[in-house]
């Protein structure tokens, strides 16, 4: 139950799951409030983020200290709504700036219920989320506000991001074309898993007419469109979960047609060929990210947004049912894999976001990968 409150000093409560506790003021929308506790290290782009599907069930804390300073315009959503459970900022903007803003970020928040707090020292809720791990969490405002440990006991009892499945709340319900810009030279299917609508824009203006197909697709819906290639797309919850979409891969590469997956898509490729994965400390989120195309060896600044990874090795060729894989991407932070490719096959996946809305475009070249492999395929 959330109520609209806008530039008043309601108080606030945030109660992490380890018995924590933030204070500060409503923002946004006035109520109450779960998901998982995670930040985001990206100091511009919030509007993208909060419309991310990817973020579902999940309270966002941004570490810039100034947010909402370029309003909301209707521009640069990357879905049709707001994805986020909550929003935990430091200073919000008194008054937006920006020639596209429309409204402001509290007035959107307000209006699409989603229950949020400022004045937090977003630093420290920051570092205790980077030396405890991402945990649940519950905002409280007005007169969702009582004692500590009844706050408490609501935010135990929520539900865990581990073992979510949650793909298919956030995808579309029914397939859609996105055309190709001038000259159309293939066609895409893509699995909606959780897409951010640059994604298909970024294909669309390689001359690629995009079905997106919904997250519970089968192979033959897949097949349906006659595609040249397929693609995966990011997306929330627990890929161990995902038995359908991995099953849906394992169907493409059996088939050996170009394939090309980002994020959640990523942690599909790596089920479908073989390998596990899990729940990072606190996951990768923002657009600052040093990743390296061990392929090139290029170092690239990308778009990250994830809380599981693959757990495949890093420095050898495994042996997988379609053929040799390896890692071609990692992260230089912490060595995660952010990236896979099969030796056999035009198959190829990355951890991160090359579509960056917002964020660099150092990886849009991936992009032009998948148009590579389609065009090999058909010549």
């Amino acid at each position: 139950m959330t109520t609209s409150t806008r530039g008043t000093k309601v108080p606030a409560v945030l109660v992490l799951e380890d018995g924590r506790i933030f204070r500060g003021r409503a923002y946004g929308a006035v109520g109450e409030t779960f998901g998982e506790a995670v930040f985001s290290t990206g100091m511009t782009g919030y509007q993208e983020t909060l419309t991310d599907p990817s973020y579902h069930r999940q309270v966002v804390v941004m570490t810039a200290p100034h947010v909402g300073n370029t309003g909301i315009n209707d521009e640069d959503p990357e879905s049709g709504r707001i994805w986020v459970s909550g929003y935990v900022v430091r200073d919000p903007a008194r008054v937006p700036s920006n020639w596209r803003s429309r409204r402001t970020l509290d007035d959107e928040l307000a209006a699409q219920g989603v229950v949020g707090i400022s004045g937090v020292d977003t630093r420290a809720l920051t570092r205790h989320l980077r030396e405890r791990g991402a945990m649940r969490v519950g905002i409280f405002s007005g007169e969702a506000v009582a004692d500590d440990a009844a706050l408490l006991a609501k935010v135990q009892a929520a539900q865990h991001m581990k073992g979510a499945d949650l793909a298919a709340e956030v995808a579309t319900k029914e397939p859609y074309v996105v055309p190709a810009i001038g000259e159309k030279k293939f066609t895409v299917a893509a699995v909606d898993l959780g897409i951010k609508g640059m994604t298909p824009h970024r294909m669309a203006e390689r001359g690629i007419e995009v079905h997106v197909l919904p997250a519970t697709a089968t192979a033959e819906d897949v097949y349906a469109v006659n595609p040249d290639g397929v693609f995966f797309s990011n997306g929330p919850g627990d890929p161990a979960t995902a038995d359908g979409p991995v099953s849906v891969m394992q169907a493409v590469l059996a088939r050996r047609t170009p394939l090309f997956g980002i994020c959640f898509g990523n942690q599909i490729l790596g089920r479908a060929l073989g390998f596990g994965t899990y729940k990072l400390k606190y996951g990768h989120r923002g657009i600052n990210q040093p990743v390296q195309d061990r392929t090139t060896g290029k170092v690239e600044v990308t778009a990250h947004n994830h809380g599981f990874a693959v757990d495949a090795p890093l420095d050898t060729v495994s042996d997988t049912p379609y053929g040799r894989a390896e890692v071609s991407h990692v992260c230089l932070n912490d060595n995660v894999v952010e990236g896979l490719q099969l030796l056999d096959q035009p198959a190829f996946s990355v951890q991160y976001h090359p579509e960056a809305a917002a964020g660099p475009h150092d990886a849009a070249y991936l992009f032009d990968r998948f148009v590579s492999l389609m065009e090999a395929e058909r010549a």
